[in-house]
């Protein structure tokens, strides 16, 4: 069975600095008409941190759901800029490391019913320390959890983060 829609005409109704808002006039594989409501957004780069059995977290405030969460070290991408560097950047500004090699281990659709985008996972190797210099009007913390306490909060539901969930589980798999 045929599965590709096809767009027919691209709608904007709202084109923001971090997102855009498309309902997009469609075509069903059948050939049938639909809407598809679609969160345009450029992406971003994530970086798992782990120093002697530890890893790097950023606690920040969250606006959209009204709480401080744990995440890894991780941005959006600019326009045209290649994940790798932009990882590099976001782990170096949250955190102050920097890496002499970021290894991709993993791309994720967050929400694939809604929007485009794409969280590219890359995991730090050879870390030294640089100087954090955060974003204008960005504020957090930075924490060194061990690996072993971060898989027993995902375990027990306490951690919520999507991409540091992926990473973390990925890089235990990768240890058995």
């Amino acid at each position: 069975m045929r599965l590709e829609e096809r767009t027919v005409r691209k709608n904007y109704i709202y084109r923001g600095k971090i997102v855009n808002l498309r309902c997009d006039d469609a075509q069903l594989p059948d050939g049938r008409p639909c809407r598809r409501e679609v969160v345009e957004h450029p992406g971003g780069a994530a970086v798992l941190c782990v120093r002697d059995g530890k890893v790097a977290l950023v606690k920040q405030f969250r606006y959209a759901y009204g709480e401080a969460i744990y995440e890894i070290p991780a941005g959006k991408l600019n326009e045209g800029e290649d994940a790798r560097l932009a990882a590099a950047r976001e782990l170096e500004e949250e955190t102050g490391l920097v890496a002499s090699e970021l290894a991709l281990r993993f791309v994720l659709y967050p929400t694939p019913g809604y929007t485009n985008e794409k969280i590219y996972i890359y995991e730090a190797l050879g870390v030294s320390e640089g100087a954090q210099h955060l974003d204008e009007g960005e504020f957090l913390n930075v924490e060194y959890v061990p690996v072993k306490t971060v898989l027993s909060w995902i375990e027990k539901g306490e951690l919520h983060d999507a991409k540091t969930i992926v990473a973390l589980q990925q890089y235990a798999l990768g240890r058995q």
